[in-house]
């Protein structure tokens, strides 16, 4: 890991610290406290949720030696950003422009579509080799896991694009802004899911999981919270809610299952 991507992570969690604190602590505040105004309260909690995982993650990428660690993510923050920044430009309109945070938000994403690809292609040259010792996932999860990205991130690109498509069958209401802003969360999800493929390793996807875990939890408390901005009646609620329940199970089961298999693995070879 080059030393400076440990500063660049020393650099970001504040924003994303105060943005957590924010958005997932007085969601129905964000006309006073945030950017813009963010109705109703259920997107700011998942935004919220996705800002204090990315917390934990980027105070992980200050910690850690080894850049492989952290690097999937790396990839699907690049999109979040690209995307974030793009919507930024569709929607000035909608911003708070006197707020200093609005001036934070747009300094965020115009300096990060370009650090963070950079940090990633830099750190690439310092990235360790697989030893035949360290535990890997198994080919079922990588490939599920795979599949999985793939479709999420189209689904997130055309959403993106097509808003409206998201608009009118949404559990909550949205609005072309939050429709794209939630795309560019479901396109950071994908695409992590998607690279964890492409290295086998139980320590490339740990800090991942970690962060995933972290996430859908405070994104699940959150639905309790938020419970009166659902639409009972429309199936996609459950399917959506159901489906983030049955992921953060089954992650939590292979975080289990792949930490017996690195405890094993280090007593066979001490």
């Amino acid at each position: 890991m080059l030393p400076i991507t440990g500063w660049v992570a020393r650099l970001i969690i504040p924003f994303l610290a105060a943005a957590f604190l924010v958005l997932y602590g007085l969601p129905d505040q964000t006309t006073r406290y945030f950017a813009w105004t963010i109705r109703p309260e259920m997107t700011p909690i998942i935004m919220g949720a996705g800002y204090g995982a990315g917390v934990y993650f980027f105070y992980r990428v200050a910690t850690v030696d080894e850049w492989h660690t952290v690097a999937p993510v790396f990839l699907g923050i690049a999109t979040f950003t690209w995307l974030m920044a793009a919507a930024t430009v569709l929607h000035w309109e909608n911003f708070n422009h006197g707020h200093f945070t609005f001036i934070l938000w747009v300094f965020l994403y115009a300096v990060t579509p370009i650090l963070i690809p950079a940090l990633w292609v830099l750190n690439r040259r310092t990235a360790s080799e697989a030893t035949g010792s360290e535990p890997r996932l198994p080919r079922l999860v990588r490939v599920l896991g795979g599949g999985i990205g793939v479709v999420v991130t189209a689904s997130a690109i055309v959403l993106f694009v097509a808003p409206t498509l998201m608009i009118e069958v949404w559990p909550w209401t949205v609005s072309p802004f939050t429709a794209r802003i939630l795309a560019g969360w479901f396109a950071l999800f994908g695409v992590v899911n998607g690279v964890v493929i492409l290295d086998p390793r139980w320590s490339a996807a740990r800090i991942l999981i970690h962060s995933q875990i972290l996430g859908f939890t405070l994104v699940l408390i959150g639905v309790g919270r938020a419970w009166v901005n659902f639409d009972a009646a429309n199936i996609l609620t459950w399917g959506v809610v159901g489906g983030m329940a049955v992921y953060l199970l089954a992650i939590c089961l292979l975080y289990v299952a792949m930490e017996r298999r690195q405890a094993a693995t280090t007593i066979e070879t001490a």
